[in-house]
């Protein structure tokens, strides 16, 4: 069974598909692939963030320069399965929403 994920937590996902985050960036990335409709406050980020963490969907990663204390995340291969699953699920859902859609306006 796959896992229920919230909206909040796939774009969180979805902002570290590309590359390594660190979290105010993870934050401005969500507000921003959200079109400023979803803005997380940082009590939301790290604790969706340590959730992810201990189901392995993410990982911490070290950056070379990163200033003391500040952590950058990533996914894990664990995360990108969890993603793909659900950007599946999501295209799946969409074709029998726009069916059922098309069916109404016949």
């Amino acid at each position: 069974m796959e896992p229920n994920i919230s909206e909040s937590a796939l774009l969180i996902l979805l902002s570290l598909a590309p590359e390594p985050r660190h979290g105010y960036a993870i934050l401005k990335d969500v507000e921003n692939l959200s079109q400023g409709r979803v803005k997380l406050s940082t009590g939301t980020l790290y604790g969706a963030l340590r959730r992810m963490l201990e189901d392995k969907w993410i990982e911490r990663f070290h950056e070379p320069d990163a200033t003391r204390g500040r952590q950058a995340y990533r996914l894990s291969s664990n995360g990108h399965c969890v993603l793909a699953a659900e950007v599946s699920r999501m295209k799946q859902l969409t074709r029998v929403a726009a069916k059922r859609l098309i069916g109404k306006e016949a």
